[in-house]
């Protein structure tokens, strides 16, 4: 019998036992992951909108292309707000997929569409994998066009890692441990987990499949386990994605300065009652009164069919409104200058609410005082942000709230005029019509916020 040396005795104990308890200088690894896939089933998990297959596999989640289908989501039964994420997954080189996080479906949006950041997989030429697009909604908030030295970090047909940390307003996402994305952007806060199997064309070949395991995630004392990013940083606050300006938008301000704005009534921005803070366009509390303290502030220059973007938020019980095809030149007396307006108000809050010659019509997004807006509309709460839409085009006018069509109506029809002869604006002959006008955020005498105010002319 061969006898061992002490020393390889020590050796060969602690190899055998490395499986079990590891050696004493071997460092533990606690982390407190929670694994989100079992290896064994789909508990904890929900599909939703497409049709696309997936199974449960040698410890793997299968999806499997499908035609006449569109894109399909397995998404997580819980909804996830600050997090660590990491998982692995291997895709055809032709598919193009992704994983969904903060992100949400409501039957009061586009039909419950599934809809929020999505950390592409990107197989293709492009390379963008690790990505951060804007599924169903705003398209791509950080391509790796802004950071190129990423592309190179996909590894085709092989398993890929990914690590995405969303902590607070930052979304961060790493590719087999190189920086990819560095997103600051708070549209969403909290949402389900989700994997992608997208949709195929009629003459795309069925059956390619995308496999993903070892899915874990973590939720608590993040500030211990998050890693240090050296990817570029793209803060969609009052800036253009590189998507928005090959769309043809431009900002209406620029975040910092009262550039681009002045007085509803006077030549100069007001010296009073208005702030900028943080990125945020503030309308100063004063006495509720409309238009009494730093007034309303309107764009220098005029605009006629458009379609425009601002993000707003209320405190309890305010009041203010996006007006559209403003002629500062009505009204130089007391009270707002005159145009179509976008109700920004506290509904819960605010006897405005129940006022007005229209039922409703004095409702937040509604047409002030004039049309109402869908009461079943998608409102963030109070101290929440929330997002105006107004489009006009050939007449034509549109208000969205986060996303959603609330309103419709057309300029000029005699629908149109019948509601303003039966309304306070009345005796301003022709209102609501002009061919072009000024856009204007308005002093109610309530603190309101406003930021990424944007614009995009639309050609007749």
């Amino acid at each position: 019998m061969k006898i061992l040396s002490k020393n390889t005795s020590i050796i060969a104990l602690c190899f055998a036992s490395l499986t079990i308890t590891g050696c004493a200088d071997r460092e533990k690894d606690d982390t407190p992951w929670q694994d989100l896939f079992d290896g064994k089933s789909l508990s904890g998990w929900d599909q939703k909108n497409g049709e696309a297959k997936y199974e449960v596999r040698d410890g793997m989640i299968i999806g499997t292309t499908k035609h006449d289908t569109p894109n399909s989501f397995l998404t997580t039964a819980k909804n996830y707000g600050d997090f660590i994420l990491e998982l692995d997954f291997k895709v055809d080189p032709s598919m193009n997929s992704g994983i969904q996080i903060r992100s949400n479906s409501d039957s009061g949006y586009m039909n419950g569409r599934v809809h929020g950041y999505q950390v592409e997989i990107d197989p293709s030429d492009r390379a963008w994998s690790g990505g951060i697009y804007d599924e169903a909604r705003r398209g791509w908030l950080y391509p790796l066009s802004v950071n190129t030295a990423a592309k190179s970090a996909f590894k085709q047909n092989e398993w890929n890692h990914y690590r995405v940390e969303a902590i607070g307003d930052t979304i961060q996402t790493w590719v087999n441990g190189v920086a990819a994305a560095n997103l600051v952007d708070d549209k969403t806060r909290e949402g389900f987990i989700a994997l992608q199997v997208h949709g195929i064309g009629k003459d795309d070949e069925a059956g390619k499949q995308i496999m993903w395991k070892n899915v874990r995630i973590l939720t608590d004392n993040l500030h211990k386990y998050n890693q240090k990013s050296d990817a570029p940083v793209f803060n969609t606050r009052n800036q253009l994605t590189e998507a928005e300006k090959k769309d043809g938008w431009k900002l209406l301000w620029d975040g910092k300065t009262t550039k681009g704005w002045r007085g509803a009534k006077i030549e100069k921005f007001p010296e009073s009652g208005w702030k900028i803070e943080d990125g945020t366009l503030i309308v100063l509390a004063s006495d509720g009164k409309e238009s009494a303290a730093g007034g309303d502030i309107v764009t220098l220059d005029n605009y006629g069919d458009f379609d425009l973007k601002a993000d707003f938020k209320i405190t309890k019980g305010a009041n203010s409104g996006i007006k559209y095809y403003v002629d500062a030149d009505l009204n130089q007396g007391k009270g707002s200058a005159i145009g179509l307006e976008y109700q920004v108000l506290d509904d819960d809050n605010h006897p405005d609410a129940k006022l007005g010659n229209h039922e409703g019509s004095r409702t937040v997004a509604s047409l002030y005082d004039l049309i109402q807006a869908d009461p079943k509309k998608p409102i963030h709460p109070v101290g929440e942000w929330n997002t105006a839409r107004i489009v006009s085009k050939n007449n034509h006018v549109e208000h969205w709230l986060n996303g959603v069509k609330v309103l419709e109506y057309e300029r000029g029809s005699e629908a149109f005029r019948k509601l303003v002869s039966e309304s306070k604006y009345k005796k301003w002959p022709g209102f609501g019509e002009l061919e072009t006008g000024k856009i204007l955020l308005q002093d109610h005498g309530n603190e309101v916020y406003f930021r990424n105010i944007k614009i995009k002319p639309l050609n007749k």
